[in-house]
């Protein structure tokens, strides 16, 4: 075999080296790309529902409160508990949210603020610091559970998950309210 030959070999072992390593390269990147991505969107998950999760504990507790206030239903807990029980379901919505805004994708950020927004003027009026009407305490409600919806659809988009929780297939659902209380509303 001549030097030719040789070089040649040599040359042909070298770019197969060389080609082999940067597959390995490209295809390990690209695995931990993935991993990173799929870690990222698990933390997200677990910080959008986590965030949902403390905005419906938020105004469960201030159903709660706004009934016993309003006298449509007594509590065995106090005023001044019940309170104390919605300012710490608030503390935990902010840490929540804070969480949204640090892994959130924008939409999903301006999603959260709309529906904090609109739990804060729940909890308000449950508190006295705003007045309201039944109605207008009913329509504080819709808005906060219409802005839910729109955070899922922002983090389900954001997620890559495929689908949406509004439109055709899904009409929009209204307040459940006990039997009793729709009666005397409706007059039947």
């Amino acid at each position: 075999m001549g030097t030719g030959e040789q070089l040649v070999t040599v040359a042909a072992v070298l770019l197969g080296a060389l080609t082999t390593h940067l597959t390995n390269y490209v295809m390990e990147r690209s695995r931990h790309r993935r991993e990173l991505l799929t870690r990222w969107d698990d933390r997200k998950l677990d910080a959008y529902s986590g965030y949902v999760d403390r905005v419906r504990a938020g105004i469960f507790l201030a159903v709660r409160l706004y009934e016993h206030r309003e006298g449509l239903r007594r509590s065995e807990h106090s005023e001044a508990e019940m309170v104390a029980e919605l300012a710490e379901a608030e503390r935990h919505r902010g840490r929540s949210f804070e969480q949204i805004m640090l892994l959130g994708g924008d939409e999903v950020v301006e999603a959260a603020h709309e529906l904090n927004a609109a739990a804060l003027a729940v909890d308000w009026q449950a508190t006295g610091k705003t007045t309201g009407t039944l109605e207008e305490w009913r329509g504080r409600n819709r808005v906060v559970f219409r802005e839910i919806n729109q955070f899922h659809e922002a983090a389900r988009v954001d997620l890559g998950v495929q689908g949406k929780v509004t439109g055709d297939n899904h009409p929009e659902r209204d307040l459940l309210l006990p039997s009793a209380r729709r009666d005397s509303e409706t007059g039947t």
